[in-house]
């Protein structure tokens, strides 16, 4: 369906462009904003204006930041001879939230993808090799469980390994809550292969 309002089309056409924003979940989100005061639509589009302007990759973890290097990289209180390695920015957004990890990161910027034509020269692996030269002791993989994440892994560890730091997965397996009837095979097996002492 089309508006005779071709401002109005032209929101919808860019809001379908965000990743999982089919058109009618556009046209939802054009009439909300369409709802909404002056300022706060302003005050909308400033802020994407300012994440695009301020937001760049710190030069040592490659996570988003405003400052380089990153808070994390700069918080001396956090233990350097631990990485942890991610796939995207977001991907240490969930670690944090747990509050248990205190070691540092490196984001890669994806994962290996044939398909993709994404290889290793696509991602940060060259820039991790140089901090596992300099002290660290730990590399935990922390790649999504998809068949790219685990390629992925694997890279890195036979990478990573000559060099002298302990690899480790995080470990996978079934989601609590969860029945097993219900657990796909890869989920089960994983759960299996990662199995620990009661």
């Amino acid at each position: 369906m089309y508006y005779s309002s071709q401002s109005l089309e032209r929101l919808i056409s860019e809001l379908t462009r965000l990743p999982g924003i089919g058109r009618k979940t556009a046209q939802r989100l054009a009439f909300f904003i369409l709802k909404q005061s002056d300022e706060d639509v302003e005050r909308m589009a400033q802020a994407i204006v300012e994440v695009k302007k301020n937001t760049r990759y710190c030069s040592q973890c490659f996570n988003l930041t405003e400052t380089d290097p990153c808070p994390i990289c700069q918080d001396n209180k956090r233990d350097y001879t631990v990485l942890c390695v991610v796939e995207e920015a977001h991907d240490v957004l969930a670690v944090e939230r747990l509050g248990q990890y205190n070691g540092k990161y490196h984001v890669l910027g994806g994962v290996l993808s044939p398909l993709d034509n994404s290889g290793p020269e696509d991602l940060t692996i060259q820039g991790l090799v140089a901090r596992c030269k300099d002290g660290v002791k730990e590399v935990i993989v922390a790649t999504n469980p998809s068949m790219e994440g685990e390629a992925t892994a694997i890279y890195l560890s036979k990478l990573l390994k000559p060099l002298g730091p302990k690899i480790t997965r995080i470990a996978r397996g079934i989601p609590s809550g969860s029945d097993l009837e219900f657990v796909d095979e890869v989920t089960l097996l994983r759960a299996f292969e990662g199995r620990s002492d009661l």
